[in-house]
């Protein structure tokens, strides 16, 4: 533990990976101060008194506000706008989000010296593709919007993040990390409204393999990318994979299981109960497994406290 203080500034503090990563920063290092903001208001008000949540409009003069108010050692950029809840009508909001305010906050970082970065893309950006290596390194090329449009705005940031890490690595560190698909009672991602939506079409001739990561661990990972993990992109994932199907019998819904020619269209039907995106349903046939050794490289011994088939188990506590 680091006896100095020092100030912290999570962005995108709303969301439940956030607020996980808040608590587990919180209590290892009560001498710091976490500022946390957010366009959206905060489900819950944090009970530490080194804990500040600030309601603000992701504009450029408010972060520089921020910046130029606070001596930020190390930033936390968690804001990437999900595809969850999003369409084709807000794609210009998704693109300033995601790529515009990412830029913005990079050039603020490197304007007040902040120390290090640690940003937050996914595994997503390489594309689930039928002809995907076994596990996928994080050299690969990203191809998820070769196919899917809706996912440039994703890889953008993805290659915006990584150019700028290299081309500063003398001055800043900074950490980008791809999980994939991270889980939990409190994430509200794509995958995991998929996983605990009942008759979620299943390919009856695609089974594909997955890695899951809980909610917690991955949280716990951030916090540990602080101290432990040098400049540079990681995959973020277990050793374990588990295929589709099986991950959807250790949940304990039912599946409608289709052929590949319906699978689109049954889609639709879905889409009535929740937004189901598009680019997902190439995850449903085709696998996208990463390959975490970078990560292991710094992580030493066992780094995750959940299983594969406990970490999806807790899900249930979202039905």
């Amino acid at each position: 533990m680091l006896s100095k203080s020092r100030k912290i500034l999570i962005i995108g503090a709303a969301g439940g990976l956030a607020r996980i990563l808040t608590s587990i920063l919180s209590k290892a290092n009560p001498e710091d101060e976490i500022i946390g903001v957010d366009s959206r208001e905060q489900v819950e008000e944090f009970k530490r008194d080194n804990v500040q949540f600030l309601k603000i409009r992701y504009t450029r003069g408010n972060f520089e506000k921020l910046f130029r108010d606070n001596e930020f050692h190390a930033v936390y950029h968690l804001a990437r706008m999900s595809h969850a809840y999003s369409n084709k009508s807000n794609l210009a909001q998704r693109l300033d989000l995601n790529i515009m305010g990412t830029n913005r906050i990079l050039e603020l970082a490197l304007k007040f010296d902040v120390k290090k970065m640690i940003i937050l893309s996914t595994y997503h950006v390489y594309g689930a593709l039928s002809d995907n290596p076994t596990f996928i390194s994080e050299d690969s090329p990203l191809k998820a919007s070769i196919k899917h449009p809706e996912l440039r705005d994703v890889t953008e940031m993805d290659q915006l993040a990584t150019n700028w890490m290299w081309k500063n690595q003398h001055r800043i560190e900074t950490v980008v990390l791809r999980p994939c698909s991270i889980i939990g009672p409190q994430i509200r991602n794509s995958m995991s409204q998929y996983l605990t939506t009942k008759y979620a079409p299943l390919g009856i001739d695609f089974n594909p393999m997955f890695q899951f990561i809980h909610e917690f661990d991955m949280a716990n990972i951030l916090a540990r990318s602080l101290n432990e993990i040098p400049t540079g992109i990681y995959n973020v994932a277990p050793d374990e994979v588990v295929s589709l199907r099986k991950a959807k019998e250790l949940i304990g819904l039912p599946s409608l299981k289709v052929p590949l020619i319906t699978l689109t269209p049954m889609t639709l039907a879905v889409k009535k109960i929740w937004n189901f995106p598009d680019y997902l349903i190439e995850y449903i046939k085709f696998s996208c497994v990463i390959d975490n050794s970078e990560l292991k490289k710094h992580l030493k011994g066992e780094f995750l406290r959940f299983s594969t088939k406990e970490a999806l188990e807790l899900l249930k506590l979202k039905l």
